[in-house]
């Protein structure tokens, strides 16, 4: 594969682009945009981090397997987080497995780690959020997921999911609703 200079002002569809093409570089770089959000969309997604680190591996795979059929029809990152996402919901509908609040915190960067009030509350804040997103409805919590991790539009989520955009809308309405009503009773 070549190893060409990528700009990292290039598009996410162009790099994949290029990767199909032998561009090895465009690949890495496409990788590290998306390491943090889509690992951290699939542990909050399964529950654990064990699992979600295959699920990634196997996603990553599968772009590698798709290069030469890529056409962006959409958002690479919508594609990317589709793939991720049917590979999760598999997983999920196979094991129903028993949730750990534990393993779905994930470290979030810019903390301000010098201050430990800060950090404390931080963490407190974050476990009750993780409870209360892990508390959801599965069709609320992976369409929360997918527009908060994913960055997917409302259209993009409906596409992935392959339900109607008003009952996306209408789940996500719903998820954010519990949650602001559970931060408040805290």
């Amino acid at each position: 594969m070549l190893r060409a200079a990528v700009d990292e002002n290039d598009s996410d569809e162009n790099l994949m682009l290029r990767y199909a093409a032998g561009e090895a570089s465009a690949f890495d770089t496409l990788y590290g945009r998306y390491r943090v959000r889509l690992l951290r969309y699939l542990v909050r997604l399964t529950g654990q981090a064990a699992v979600a680190e295959e699920l990634y591996q196997e996603t990553w795979s599968r772009v590698i397997d798709a290069r030469a059929r890529y056409a962006p029809s959409a958002r690479f990152a919508a594609w990317l987080f589709r793939i991720g996402h049917h590979l999760a919901i598999d997983h999920l509908r196979r094991t129903r497995p028993s949730l750990d609040a534990d393993e779905v915190l994930v470290a979030f960067p810019g903390a301000a780690a010098d201050d430990p009030a800060w950090a404390i509350d931080n963490a407190e804040q974050m476990q009750r959020l993780a409870s209360l997103v892990e508390a959801l409805p599965p069709e609320q919590k992976s369409v929360l997921l997918l527009r908060a991790e994913g960055e997917l539009t409302l259209e993009e989520i409906a596409a992935n999911t392959g339900t109607g955009r008003e009952t996306i809308k209408s789940r996500l309405r719903y998820a954010l609703a519990k949650l602001r009503e559970g931060l408040r009773a805290s």
